[in-house]
């Protein structure tokens, strides 16, 4: 597909484009709206008219401000939507719908801002979702950093589960999908022109399929997490403050790359701590955790699926890890963001 706006007439993002006028309207309906055509969309009103079931629904939102704008394994307008999709898919939710609110910066090339679209466009049909609302906003040259996106998701619950970190209990197993660390050394890599042997592809990908196999297999899932920033010991720590308890990670268990390990290494960076797009903890009863990761392994985003910890009560809300060589130390979080500008 080619960009439909001619490359000659308006080659570059004019403040123009941001002024509500002709050059908007032909931004959004040249460009966004044939990419995303659908009914809600073409009714052209300031938001969406939607028809749900009465049923319980998960809403979300979420900002992306990545440099690059492309990676090796994706881009800014894929991550978008699958971000916004995995957010969904942690509550439980079936993904219906999306918004998207493009911060354009003046002098982004036209044919930068189509690559976005397409890849958001293929990301949406893969997902099975409608992007049936948005707006678009120009800076100044220098104020902004070619494109910023904010997204709003909707989804449905079609079961009665009650999935989040209050349902989370001493004894329950702890599972991950695969191995860790690659989208934040893609990104990094990338970004400071890192030569490896091999490239390092990101992980970004949409989970709700896989969380979709565990909820019709009759899994009793207490807790769902993806593990973007702050990577899997942030996640870890996140959930043991917030119910309380202690968190028991096997450092045997959880996979990580050799490049990735390597260049966690010259960068001096900790994998538990890097920033993943495709990676998942699933929180399960004890009874539960061999057919979890039997249900897991048979979906294209959990072929490594594996038990890497398990919970206790534990002296205080913590994170314990054992060492390849048996010790346990306790798995200190990150005071800062280690990686920015990484989603």
């Amino acid at each position: 597909m080619n960009c439909p706006i001619p490359i000659s007439q308006y080659s570059q993002i004019l403040l123009a484009h941001g002024g509500g006028g002709k050059l908007t309207q032909e931004l959004v309906d040249k460009l966004f709206r044939p990419a995303f055509h659908n009914p809600a969309l073409a009714a052209g009103h300031d938001g969406a008219l939607i028809t749900l079931p009465q049923q319980r629904m998960a809403f979300t939102t979420d900002s992306y401000v990545i440099h690059p704008l492309f990676f090796p394994g994706g881009d800014i307008g894929s991550l978008s939507v699958y971000g916004t999709v995995n957010d969904l898919a942690m509550c439980g939710a079936k993904p219906l719908y999306l918004s998207a609110g493009f911060i354009l910066e003046e002098g982004l090339m036209m044919e930068t801002l189509w690559k976005v679209v397409l890849s958001m466009k293929d990301a949406c049909e893969r997902v099975g979702v409608q992007l049936v609302t948005g707006d678009t906003k120009v800076v100044n040259q220098g104020k902004g950093d070619g494109i910023f996106i904010n997204t709003a998701g909707v989804g449905i619950m079609e079961h009665d589960e009650m999935i989040g970190p209050d349902q989370i209990l001493p004894g329950d197993c702890i599972l991950i999908n695969g191995d860790i660390g690659r989208h934040g050394m893609a990104v990094m890599a990338e970004r400071e022109g890192l030569q490896f042997e091999s490239s390092i592809q990101s992980d970004a990908a949409p989970l709700h399929g896989l969380v979709q196999d565990l909820i019709q297999a009759g899994i009793e899932i207490h807790c769902l997490r993806d593990l973007t920033r702050g990577g899997l010991g942030g996640a870890v720590h996140e959930l043991a403050q917030t119910r309380g308890l202690e968190f028991y990670l096997e450092q045997k268990n959880i996979l990580v790359r050799q490049d990735v390990q390597g260049a966690c290494e010259i960068l001096g960076l900790e994998p538990l701590q890097v920033a993943n797009e495709g990676r998942l903890i699933v929180i399960v009863p004890e009874k539960d955790k061999d057919r979890a990761v039997s249900v897991m392994q048979k979906n294209e985003m959990g072929t490594e699926a594996r038990m890497i910890g398990h919970v206790t009560q534990g002296e205080k809300p913590r994170v314990l890890i054992s060492s390849l060589i048996g010790t346990t130390r306790i798995l200190d979080r990150p005071s800062g963001e280690p990686l920015p500008r990484i989603c």
